[in-house]
């Protein structure tokens, strides 16, 4: 027995004083799907090569060398990162990270053709394929609006690139047998205040409204929709925010998408799970970390993810699609990758494990002191030694041998792109 073991064994013992089956909350996390998000490996370019820049409020800071320049390239980064990503996972695609676009081709005509180089190699993989739409980072985003434009042509144009998308994850379902999450988030909004907030929220409206009559199956894909506090230009009002996609969600019966950037700095994700669950639909998670701002920073095992780990596993996962969304080009790509997942991960882990009955039996006697000082002696629990043993069980080395190997294949690969 290696000490990995003896300490696991000892965490065991000492979760089951506290009436915590280690074994139990170990299955529960590994059922969990994360959602990988492929646009950290492109700094969210796309590759559609128009050579337009990065808008819609988005910023991605940083010229670490090696990023991945084509979909073939990206998927090659991929597969490194999975080596040392515990599963199950899926990958999540932006509109615009397109294999091919044929001549005349733009974002309203993509179909799953543009996208057949990931359909293909997802399946052989066996895993999941999830898109988004951009509506960001192109000539019709104009005046920083999309969907919520007021020339007809221009919100026409939108639309037929949201439908797209979903009939994109709709094919993507059907070649995977994986369930595809279709996510609505658009940067509409304005620097300064807007003299008349009304018709652009009827026009966002409206034209989700078209986007969600055009059919797909329900079974195959999963529509979110996602709001934002502010962004970059759009500081004063921004079209789709809490308000308006919470309320929009609830009548259409569609996943509401929480970004932990989205909302303002003290305001708890965590908290807002059960509030929605308990009233309606499914939840979809976009696990991030903001800095003062909307600034996507590579997830920490801070006290914020530790509570979102905590709340999920309090909720349930059957209703909640966890994904992690943050770009940083400031380190390695892949490593931006592992960090987070494995971080996202101890989260879930740490909230399977924790005592929650022997707390709740604390509560439910109205012994608040006794609460309090559970909640506390959870924190020091060896959650750590019952992580080093999943890594032993799943084959991924510590984190010396994971920064050997990150190291081993910037040099290898991504250094030689240029």
């Amino acid at each position: 027995m290696n000490r990995t073991e003896r300490m696991y064994e000892d965490a065991c013992a000492i979760y089951a004083e506290h009436g915590v089956d280690v074994e139990e909350a170990v299955r529960r996390m590994n059922a969990c799907v994360i959602g990988i998000h492929a646009w950290q490996g492109d700094d969210v370019t796309g590759f559609e090569n128009t050579g337009h820049a990065l808008t819609g409020g988005c910023q991605v800071t940083g010229n670490y060398p090696g990023r991945a320049r084509t979909a073939e390239e990206l998927r090659q980064d991929l597969d490194e990162a999975f080596t040392m990503i515990p599963g199950p996972f899926k990958v999540v695609l932006q509109g615009h990270e397109v294999d091919c676009v044929t001549p005349g081709c733009d974002r309203d005509s993509f179909t799953v053709e543009n996208f057949s180089g990931w359909r293909d190699w997802a399946v052989e993989r066996k895993i999941g394929l999830d898109i988004a739409p951009a509506f960001y980072s192109h000539p019709k985003l104009d005046m920083g609006l999309s969907l919520s434009h007021p020339d007809p042509e221009i919100r026409a144009f939108w639309i037929r690139h949201g439908q797209a998308c979903r009939r994109i994850g709709e094919a993507f379902a059907r070649a995977t047998g994986v369930r595809s999450v279709c996510n609505f988030w658009a940067p509409d909004g304005f620097k300064d205040t807007p003299a008349d907030r009304l018709a652009p929220r009827r026009r966002l409206m409206e034209s989700l409204d078209a986007i969600f009559a055009d059919p797909v199956d329900e079974a195959l894909v999963l529509d979110a929709v996602e709001s934002k506090l502010f962004g970059i230009g759009t500081e004063s009002c921004t079209v789709g925010s809490h308000d308006f996609y919470l309320t929009y969600a609830a009548r259409h019966n569609k996943a509401i998408c929480l970004d932990m950037g989205h909302f303002h700095p003290t305001e708890s994700i965590a908290d807002k799970l059960s509030a929605i669950l308990v009233q309606q639909g499914r939840i979809l998670l976009h696990v991030s970390r903001g800095v003062r701002w909307d600034s996507d920073h590579v997830i920490v095992l801070n006290d914020d993810l530790l509570s979102l780990g905590r709340e999920i596993a309090a909720c349930g996962t059957d209703r909640i699609e966890i994904g992690l969304d943050y770009f940083d080009a400031t380190i390695n790509r892949v490593g931006a990758w592992v960090i987070g997942a494995h971080n996202m991960r101890k989260a879930l882990l740490r909230g399977f494990l924790e005592p929650t009955a022997e707390i709740c039996a604390a509560e439910s006697r109205r012994d608040l002191t006794a609460r309090l000082a559970l909640q506390e002696e959870a924190k020091s629990l060896p959650w750590g030694a019952v992580w080093a043993h999943c890594l032993e069980e799943w084959g991924i080395p510590a984190v010396g041998g994971v920064l050997d190997r990150i190291s081993d294949y910037e040099k290898k690969v991504q250094f030689r792109r240029g």
